[in-house]
């Protein structure tokens, strides 16, 4: 499946361009916001500028690792793309990982400044103290930062092969992957202004627009689907470092807050805390357009949100490596299911379907083929080479399913469950529980053993219910082939997430193994 992209006669090269350029068109016009202060397009480009020759003058060179410790603000905007603009990696790292976290990633990118932005942010303060860093009071009226000790010990990656850097890397961006090691992903200027160009269209920005920021731009749909995307099109980006709900509905009330891109427990929040106050349905006079993004979306947090606010809850997929974005809901077509929309445009996908399928399954593990397909995993080859075949396929490890062109996520496909040498979904069972209307929420794990593997399915059942995990089996029985139904059913009184408002299945799992591997199954599958 491909969608084809527009043909665009002035595309950028290089990211920093996308500042300049609009800096020469209207330098007036307002870039960033953040805590009742203004920043206008102009003024950024000043103050990338300045940074730049700062920069240079502090020992950064081109392909040289500049590590920057930050939350969202006016210099860590400012300071991200002077870096680019001397040609070096900049490598964002949030300033709420642990010092442990981000001296890991320190070591493995050799980087040769470090760079914290601690103007409004304590954390970054506290990191800068500890790396012995130098305070520079205000980097050309953006804002206060503090700059490490030169290491000049480390190398300089060698130059791409492109006459005009495109191919160069414009963010190097770490994941917390499962291994325990940091893994760096090298996003090309070329990968970071397809993405924003792509989710910029989708979205229909315009320099109209309004755009919330909250998601950090240490990530790389902050960075890429939010913040360059924004710029890109000439709209405000109003800037915050943390998500606070009574400040989220403040701004939209004020009916300044075009469009708001946020991650599902975000708008289950931000509702949550409108119903407490009693301000439902929320006042967004001029919001055109809310997107779920960064974490499944699920049919709850969807239809809460949309009574709320009284408009579709849009949708998206995207991973890392990627750039991140891959698809979006259609403005034009909104979903009353949790599809995460057609492809962007210039994107290819395809589903490989496993041996132990059922025949005719839609199902398969995802792979994508785009621009915005990372240049690999930083030092790490072998990786890169399993991640990204010789045809430019790049493996998600997602399970996905295709309907009418548009894109459902099933689930990792690492979490597929093998099952009397069938394949078991998680989702397609956790869809059958959903359903029954006293189930809250459910998650489903395997759990090998006697040589095939257990299904265990944790449910969260409404207060006040008298369902007992005997009656969810009975109730998946009709639903279920044999092989799909779950070996245990265990009743949880709320379940783990972490900050991103993702459920923590390996802590459901560990819990259950502490305290009834040794125990029957309540209910087995025949």
């Amino acid at each position: 499946m491909r969608h084809e992209p527009m043909q665009r006669q002035d595309e950028l090269r290089r990211v920093e361009e996308i500042v300049s350029v609009q800096a020469m068109k209207t330098p007036e016009r307002i870039a960033l916001v953040q805590d009742g202060r203004h920043c206008t397009y102009g003024e950024l480009q000043r103050a990338i500028a300045f940074g730049a020759k700062w920069l240079a003058q502090q020992g950064a060179r081109p392909c040289d690792r500049v590590l920057l410790v930050c939350e969202n603000s006016f210099a860590a905007v400012a300071v991200y793309f002077a870096c680019a603009t001397v040609g070096a990696w900049p490598v964002i790292v949030n300033a709420r990982l642990s010092a442990r976290e981000i001296d890991d990633i320190a070591a493995h990118c050799e980087s040769r400044l470090m760079l914290f932005t601690t103007s409004g942010s304590s954390r970054a303060k506290a990191h800068a103290e500890r790396r012995g860093a130098t305070m520079l009071p205000d980097l050309a009226g953006v804002g206060a930062v503090a700059i490490g000790p030169l290491n000049g010990s480390v190398e300089q990656e060698a130059e791409a092969d492109n006459s005009d850097g495109q191919s160069d890397v414009a963010a190097l961006i770490y994941t917390t992957g499962t291994t325990g090691r940091p893994k760096g992903v090298m996003l090309t200027h070329t990968n970071l202004l397809f993405v924003a160009r792509a989710t910029a269209e989708a979205r229909g920005l315009t320099s109209a627009d309004r755009v919330y920021a909250t998601l950090p731009i240490s990530h790389a749909l902050g960075l890429t689907g939010v913040l360059l995307g924004s710029l890109l099109s000439g709209a405000e980006v109003h800037l915050t470092s943390r998500f606070d709900p009574a400040a989220v509905l403040a701004e939209l009330g004020n009916g300044g807050i075009s469009v708001m891109i946020g991650t599902p427990s975000m708008y289950a929040l931000l509702v949550e805390y409108a119903k407490r106050k009693q301000l439902v349905p929320i006042a967004a006079p001029s919001l055109r357009l809310m997107s779920s993004a960064g974490a499944p979306l699920d049919a709850t947090t969807k239809a809460d949100a949309e009574a709320a606010f009284g408009q579709t809850l849009h949708n998206g997929y995207g991973i890392s490596e990627c750039g991140p974005s891959i698809s979006l809901t259609a403005l034009d077509a909104p979903r009353g299911d949790c599809s995460v929309g057609r492809l962007l445009a210039g994107v290819e996908a395809r589903l490989v379907v496993g041996a132990n399928d059922e025949a005719g399954t839609k199902m398969g593990e995802l792979l994508i083929r785009s621009p915005g397909v990372m240049k690999g995993y930083y030092r790490a080859p072998e990786e890169t080479r399993a991640a990204i075949d010789d045809t430019g396929w790049f493996r998600t490890g997602d399970l996905a399913r295709i309907d009418n062109d548009h894109l459902f996520i099933v689930g990792r496909a690492k979490e597929m469950i093998i099952r009397f040498g069938f394949n078991v979904y998680p989702a397609e069972v956790e869809a059958v529980l959903n359903a029954h209307p006293q189930v809250v929420r459910s998650v489903v794990a395997g759990h090998v053993r006697n040589g095939t593997e257990d299904i265990l399915a944790f449910v969260q059942m409404a207060g006040g219910t008298t369902t007992a995990a005997a009656d969810l089996a009975d109730y998946s029985a009709s639903r279920l082939a044999p092989y799909k139904r779950p070996t245990e059913i265990v009743v949880v009184c709320e379940m783990p997430m972490n900050a991103n408002g993702k459920v923590l299945k390996a802590e459901l799992v560990a819990k259950w193994m502490e305290s009834n591997a040794s125990a029957p199954p309540a209910s087995a599958a025949a």
